[in-house]
C-alpha cells in the first residue's frame, strides 16, 4: 500500500476502505470528555437509549475547563459528570487533576497506533505518540459512547518535514507559530498533518506542536515514532496531499498578535510592549519542561509591581514534579502566582480574567477577541520562556538578550 501514517492507523481500525474522501466506520480505543463537553454528551447519550458506555474502561470523564467551580451552574454541571462516571464505573478524574489532554497522557490513555476521539478541539494533541486523535461534538461522543465506533471521513495528509536544528533560545513553541503563520488557520483544513520524527524534539515539544494542529485547521496531527517497538512509520510511497519542508535553524522567536493565532510576526516587531500579566500553561504549554524554561529565566529574580505572571501546571503530575525539582519554589519567590492543574484563564471563565484595556502575554494556542474572559483585553501569543522574560521586565522581551541564558 502507499499509506502515510493516519491512513495506517484508520486502516488498522476498519475493514472499509481507506482513502482520502472516503467515508468509514471505525473502532475506537479511547474516548474522553470534559466538564464542558461531558454533559451534553450524557444527555444525548440517554437520548439515545444507552444506560452504560460500550466499554467503561475505555470511557475517560476530565474536569478540568472550569475547575474548581466557579459558580452553581457549573458545580451542578460537575456533579453531573462525576455522577455519570461513578454510576457507569467510567473513569473519573475530578478537579485538580489537570488539562484533560496532559491527563490523558500522564495515565497511560495513549498509546501508539491507537484511534481516539475527544469532545474537544485540542484532542490533536495525543498525535505526538503516534496516535491518531481528534476533537468531536458532544453527540457525536455520545454515539461513540454508545455503540465503540466513530464515523470519519479519511482527510488527505500534508507531510512537515523538520529538518536541521533549533537555534538556542528557540523552542518548539516558535516552531508551531511559524507554521501557523504560514498555513493560516484554514490552511490544513480537513487534513491531516504528519511531522517527521525529530531525535532533538521531547515529548513535551511534540505535544506543543501537535496541540496546534487544530489552529491550521488540521483534523488530526501525529508524529512518527520510528523507535517504537511496532514503529508508527508511513509506507515508502506515501501519496501525500502537500509536503512541507522546514529548515528549524531558520526559525526565530515568535509571537502571534491579537486577535488570531495566525497573525504570527517575529518576537523582534514587538519588542518593548508594555505587558500587565503573563500566564503560562495550556495542554500547549503547561508542562514540566514549559515551567523549568521559565524558571531558568525567574531565578533569582522578582516580579516588577503591577506586573502578574500566573502558572496553571497542566496536570497534577506536573505540579507534582515542580515541587520536587524546586522549579516551584523558584517560580513561586519571583512573585508568580499558582492556580489548580487544569485549564485556568485559557478558558476565559475564570481564575485570571483581565481587566479592560490590559494587554496579556501567554503561552496559550488562542487569542481570539474574548478568549480569556475580557474582548476588551489584548492576548499575545508566545513560547514560555518569552512570557517569562516579558513578566520579569514588564515589556516584551527576547529572552535571549537576558544574561541568564
Amino acid at each position: 500500500m502507499n499509506y502515510t501514517v493516519i491512513e495506517k492507523i484508520i486502516a488498522k481500525h476498519t475493514t472499509q476502505q481507506v482513502a482520502p474522501g472516503e467515508i468509514v466506520i471505525a473502532d475506537v480505543d479511547c474516548a474522553m470528555a470534559s466538564d464542558t463537553t461531558g454533559p451534553m454528551a450524557i444527555n444525548a447519550f440517554n437520548e439515545m437509549g444507552g444506560s452504560h458506555p460500550w466499554d467503561s474502561k475505555k470511557m475517560v470523564f476530565i474536569i478540568d475547563h472550569a475547575s474548581p467551580a466557579p459558580n452553581e451552574r457549573v458545580a451542578n454541571l460537575h456533579k453531573k459528570v462525576r455522577d455519570f462516571a461513578i454510576k457507569t464505573e467510567s473513569n473519573l478524574h475530578d478537579i485538580g487533576s489537570g488539562i484533560c489532554h496532559q491527563v490523558m497522557v500522564d495515565e497511560g490513555y495513549v498509546n501508539p497506533w491507537d484511534l481516539i476521539i475527544g469532545a474537544d478541539s485540542h484532542s490533536v494533541t495525543y498525535g505526538a505518540l503516534g496516535a491518531f486523535s481528534t476533537g468531536v461534538g458532544s453527540t457525536d461522543l455520545a454515539a461513540v459512547m454508545l455503540t465503540g465506533k466513530v464515523w470519519l471521513k479519511v482527510p488527505p495528509t500534508i507531510r512537515v518535514n523538520l529538518r536541521g536544528q533549533l537555534n538556542d533560545g528557540v523552542s518548539s513553541k516558535d516552531l508551531v507559530l511559524f507554521l501557523v503563520g504560514e498555513t493560516g488557520l484554514d490552511g490544513a483544513t480537513y487534513c491531516a498533518l504528519e511531522f517527521s520524527h525529530h531525535p532533538d524534539l521531547s515529548l513535551s515539544s511534540r505535544m506543543t506542536i501537535t496541540s496546534m494542529s487544530v489552529e491550521m485547521g488540521g483534523k488530526a496531527g501525529v508524529f512518527e515514532q520510528p523507535n517504537h517497538s511496532d514503529p508508527v512509520m508511513p509506507d515508502e510511497n506515501a501519496n501525500y496531499h502537500k509536503v512541507i519542508d522546514v529548515d528549524l535553524s531558520q526559525i526565530v522567536p515568535k509571537l502571534s498578535e491579537p486577535d488570531s493565532p495566525d497573525n504570527v510576526v517575529d518576537l523582534a516587531e514587538h519588542l518593548g510592549q508594555p505587558v500587565d500579566a503573563g500566564f503560562i500553561g495550556t495542554c500547549t504549554n503547561g508542562r514540566l519542561e514549559d515551567l523549568q524554561a521559565a524558571a531558568k529565566i525567574l531565578n533569582g529574580k522578582s516580579l516588577p509591581v503591577g506586573v502578574r505572571l500566573i502558572i496553571t501546571p497542566a496536570s497534577k503530575k506536573v505540579l507534582n514534579d515542580a515541587v520536587e525539582d524546586g522549579t516551584f519554589s523558584i517560580l513561586s519567590k519571583s512573585g508568580a502566582t499558582f492556580i489548580p492543574p487544569g485549564c485556568g484563564p485559557c478558558v476565559g471563565t475564570h481564575l485570571g480574567v483581565p481587566a479592560d484595556g490590559e494587554t496579556i502575554i501567554s503561552s496559550a494556542n488562542r487569542n481570539f477577541p474574548g478568549r480569556m474572559g475580557n474582548k476588551n483585553a489584548k492576548v499575545f501569543l508566545a513560547s514560555p520562556s518569552t512570557v517569562a522574560a516579558s513578566a520579569l521586565m514588564g515589556k516584551i522581551t527576547d529572552p535571549s538578550e537576558l544574561s541568564i541564558l
